[in-house]
C-alpha cells in the first residue's frame, strides 16, 4: 500500500513553499530548458511544473547491442540547460545516460549545463577502507565534469565529504523539510528520533532538533551482507520511534534496529528515508519486520512494495525552487537557513 504525499516542505525558518518566496524566471538571462533522463521522468515533471514550463524534447534511444543514443530536440544554443536523472535502479545504464546528454547538450553549445541527481548513485564508494578498492563516488564526480557539466544539483548525498570530489559549484538540498513536515502531521503522542546506526547520528540529530525530541543511537554490527544490531543508546521504552536514514536498500541495518527497539520497549516504530533504492529482499525484510510505516521521497521511483505501508513524499517542488534560484543566480543555501 503506496500513498503518494505531495505537499509543500517547511521547517523552521525555512522555505515554506509560499508564494512570496518562489522564485521567478529572469528575462534577463538566456531562456532556461529542463531535460529528463529515463530514470524518474516524473519527478522531472513535477520540477518542470513548479517552474512553469515544459520537459524539453529529447530522444533516448538502444541501439540493439545496447549502446545509448541521444538526440536533443529544441534549440538550446545560448541555454540554461537542467538534465534530470536518478543514477538508480540500474546506475551503470542511467549514469551513461545522463553522461551523454551532457555531451550532447555541451555540442550543442548550451550557456550552461547543470546535472541535476536527485540521488547520485554510487555515493556508498567514497572512500578507499581496504587495499585494491576504488573510490567510485570520485570517479563518477570526474565523469560529470569531463562531460561537460558546470554545476551539480543533488538530495542528501550520502557522505557530504563527496561535494569536495567535484571541481564544479555542487548544490546539496535536505529532504528534511518534506519529511519533518510529514511527521508532525502525525502527532505522535510521544516521538523519539533514532538514527539505526553511529555513522547517521548528526543527521538524526537535526531530525530531533527539528521535531523538538529527544535522540538515541543503535550501535550495530555487519557481518558479509547481514546486519546485527547489539546495543541502544538512549530510553525508547514506550517511545513512538522514528528511524532517519539517507537509504534504504537491503533494509538490514533498519530492520535489525527495529527489532532491537521493540525488545527494549518502543511502542511503535517508523523508519523515513530520503531514497528508496529497496529490493525485493528489502521489501519482504520490512515485511517481516515491526516497522509500522516506511516514509520515502520520490527521488527514486519506488518498486513494487505489495501491502507495505509506504509513504511517499515530493520533493519535486523544492527541486524546482532550487533550479529557478540558480537559473536566476539567487542563494540556494538560504532555503534553509533560519
Amino acid at each position: 500500500m503506496v500513498r503518494v504525499h505531495v505537499g509543500q516542505p517547511s521547517q523552521p525558518g525555512g522555505w515554506d513553499g509560499e508564494a512570496q518566496d518562489r522564485q521567478v524566471p529572469d528575462e534577463g538571462v538566456a531562456s532556461m530548458k529542463i531535460f529528463s533522463g529515463t530514470s524518474n521522468r516524473p519527478l522531472s515533471e513535477r520540477i518542470a511544473a513548479y517552474v512553469g514550463m515544459e520537459l524539453g524534447a529529447v530522444d533516448i534511444n538502444r541501439f540493439p547491442d545496447g549502446e545509448t543514443f541521444v538526440k536533443i530536440r529544441d534549440n538550446i544554443r545560448g541555454c540554461d540547460v537542467f538534465i534530470v536523472q536518478s543514477t538508480c535502479k540500474q546506475p551503470n545504464e542511467m549514469l551513461m545516460e545522463l553522461l551523454v546528454m551532457i555531451d550532447a547538450a555541451r555540442r550543442a553549445s548550451a550557456r550552461r549545463i547543470t546535472a541535476v541527481l536527485p540521488y547520485f548513485g554510487y555515493a556508498r564508494q567514497d572512500r578507499k577502507d581496504q587495499p585494491r578498492v576504488p573510490i567510485t563516488a570520485k570517479l563518477v564526480a570526474n565523469l560529470l565534469v569531463a562531460a561537460g557539466a558546470n554545476r551539480m544539483l543533488t538530495v542528501d548525498l550520502h557522505a557530504q565529504q563527496i561535494q569536495g570530489f567535484f571541481d564544479i559549484p555542487v548544490d546539496h538540498l535536505y529532504a528534511s523539510p518534506a519529511i519533518v513536515k510529514y511527521l508532525r502531521e502525525l502527532e505522535l503522542g510521544n516521538p523519539l528520533v533514532v538514527s539505526p546506526d553511529t555513522g547517521g547520528v548528526k543527521a538524526a540529530y537535526a531530525y530531533s532538533k527539528m521535531l523538538g525530541t529527544g535522540l538515541a543511537i543503535v550501535a550495530k554490527q555487519r557481518i558479509g551482507l547481514d546486519v546485527e544490531a547489539f546495543s541502544v543508546v538512549g530510553d525508547v521504552k514506550g517511545k513512538d520511534v522514528i528511524m532517519v536514514d539517507d537509504m534504504a536498500t537491503t533494509c538490514g541495518t533498519l530492520c535489525a534496529a527495529a527489532n532491537l527497539l521493540v525488545e527494549h520497549g518502543a511502542s511503535s516504530i517508523r523508519a523515513a528515508v530520503t531514497h528508496a533504492t529497496v529490493t525485493p529482499q528489502g521489501v519482504e525484510r520490512l515485511r517481516q519486520s515491526p516497522v509500522k510505516e516506511l516514509v520515502v521521497t520520490d527521488t527514486v521511483p519506488l518498486g513494487e512494495t505489495g501491502n507495505l505501508p509506504v509513504t511517499v513524499l515530493s520533493v519535486g517542488d523544492l527541486l524546482g525552487e532550487a533550479v529557478l534560484r540558480i537559473h536566476n543566480d539567487q542563494s540556494v543555501s538560504s532555503l534553509f537557513n533560519p
